[in-house]
């Protein structure tokens, strides 16, 4: 099961400065790049059409931010 899901679900590791909330936004990115990839996919092979997937990634997109904004990343950058 561990395969399948590595193969499903593949995390790339984070080279960043390790703080909690950079690594939340991280794995939050990672997400949002592999439900935008899925959502391609599914346009690509006409299952949902460009409107939907456009609202779809969009909504992710904003979710993303909020993330960003809730995370305080990049508020104040000298801040050590």
């Amino acid at each position: 099961m561990a395969a399948n899901s590595n193969f499903l679900y593949p995390q790339i590791r984070y080279y960043g400065e390790v703080k909690p909330e950079n690594l939340v936004f991280n794995a939050n990115l990672q997400e949002f790049s592999q439900r935008v990839g899925y959502i391609s996919s599914l346009t690509s092979n006409g299952k949902i059409s460009v409107e939907q997937a456009f609202t779809q990634i969009q909504t992710l997109w904003e979710e993303v931010e909020n993330s960003k904004k809730q995370l305080g990343i990049g508020e104040n950058p000298f801040s050590a």
